[in-house]
């Protein structure tokens, strides 16, 4: 499931079957997420913002409240017991290790941008043989990601996930709201960029419901926001020039904040390449104009940018710390299950009935340029096809193999 928040027994489950492992068979395992990391922030901002503490308790009771790995693993593989290592990773350190370790560059500059994680939200840095440094981070409560989120929220699309919506209306819109969201979101001469609170309620304990299911995040704007932008749209409710005007300047400020941090990481690091990460790193359209707004010539996002890569990320990370050498790269996105001819001739039949009560029939095409042109006469006639083949994507993007077209 797209976004899923439980515990990903069945990804565990399938990828020790792939490999022919059992759980005692494992020596480490890693997760991207260091409760001890930035203590001296966290403790310097609960002392100078009232109320403050119990948005940091709160988090705190929520990680009391899950189980630890181990048992959780141990719960999922009834009768296996993990002997291994358990290592925590710091969150923005997995997603930059996740971006340039599996990249084909040897050095490039590396920068993480996302809602939060680990009390931080951005991270730069540099990508060579030796590792991954980190230059500098942008803290909580400030956060492009939020910022992004929170308008998607504003614009009627409450779902975690959605803020491509807001991303493909863009385009629709003009930059009338620009200075707007200028209010909203402030450069720094140093390359950073902070929120003006205000208009932000995150800081004040927005609720986060994260377990066994997709994540739900509660209002993060404020009154505030619909007295500078007018009426926040209902869900449902009608598109209208003003909402495209909006997501337009939106992607703009979103940008403007993005390039101008590009261009202090490039000042720090004059290479040619640079790789992403971070659930920003899937802002495409942004990512399409780097080559053209910056001097980088080559640009790597894998495409699991968001917290569910921080898992390769986090992994590596302690590959690195274990003395390994880099030699894989990652160049498609193609990771998951795969099913054999056999196996979808097994689910029709078992399906039988289901696709006679629907008046449906079954086609086989043992010509692929057949299947490609009954699939565009499809299309062409405004139907809607589940295209399937090879393996299944890793990550939030549908590229071909799970599609819907």
């Amino acid at each position: 499931m797209k976004h899923w928040a439980g515990f990903p027994s069945m990804a565990i489950a399938w990828c020790l079957e792939y490999a022919g492992l059992r759980l005692a068979d494992i020596e480490h395992v890693a997760v991207n997420q260091l409760s001890s990391a930035h203590l001296v922030r966290k403790g310097t901002y609960v002392l100078t913002h009232p109320g403050a503490h119990k948005l940091i308790l709160g988090r705190i009771r929520n990680r009391q409240r899950r189980q630890g790995v181990q048992h959780l693993l141990e719960q999922a593989f009834p009768g296996e017991t993990f002997k291994g290592a358990r290592h925590a990773i710091e969150h923005h350190r997995a997603h930059l290790v996740s971006a340039f370790y599996v990249s084909p560059f040897r050095e490039a500059a590396v920068v993480s941008v996302d809602g939060f994680g680990d009390f931080a939200s951005a991270a730069w840095g540099m990508g060579s043989s030796g590792g991954v440094t980190i230059d500098d981070r942008v803290f909580f409560p400030h956060s492009l990601g939020i910022f992004y989120e929170a308008l998607t929220q504003f614009l009627g699309f409450p779902h975690y996930g959605d803020e491509y919506k807001v991303m493909g209306l863009a385009p629709y819109g003009r930059t009338r709201f620009l200075n707007q969201m200028r209010r909203l979101v402030r450069l720094a001469p140093d390359g950073k960029f902070s929120l003006d609170l205000a208009y932000f309620n995150h800081q004040s304990g927005v609720s986060y419901q994260w377990e066994n299911n997709a994540p739900v995040v509660g209002e993060l704007f404020t009154p505030a926001l619909e007295e500078l932008l007018g009426p926040r749209r209902v869900p449902g409710d009608t598109l209208t020039e003003r909402h495209h005007d909006i997501a337009h300047s939106v992607q703009a400020m979103y940008e403007e904040a993005f390039f101008h941090l590009l261009s202090r990481v490039r000042d720090l690091h004059p290479v040619p390449n640079i790789a992403l990460a971070g659930g920003c790193a899937m802002n495409s359209v942004a990512n399409g104009k780097i080559r053209r707004r910056t001097p980088y010539k080559r640009t790597y996002v894998q495409s699991a940018a968001g917290d569910a890569g921080g898992a390769i990320g986090a992994a590596f990370a302690v590959w690195h710390d274990q003395g390994g050498a880099r030699r894989f790269v990652m160049d498609h996105a193609f990771w998951g299950p795969d099913f054999s001819q056999d196996d979808i001739a097994r689910l029709l039949d078992a399906s039988r009935a289901q696709i006679d009560d629907a008046g449906c029939s079954v086609q086989h095409f043992a010509d692929e340029t057949k299947l490609c042109k009954r699939t565009a006469e499809a299309i062409a006639a405004g139907k809607v096809v589940g295209w399937f083949q090879g393996r299944m994507e890793w990550g939030p993007r549908a590229l071909g193999n799970r599609s819907i077209v």
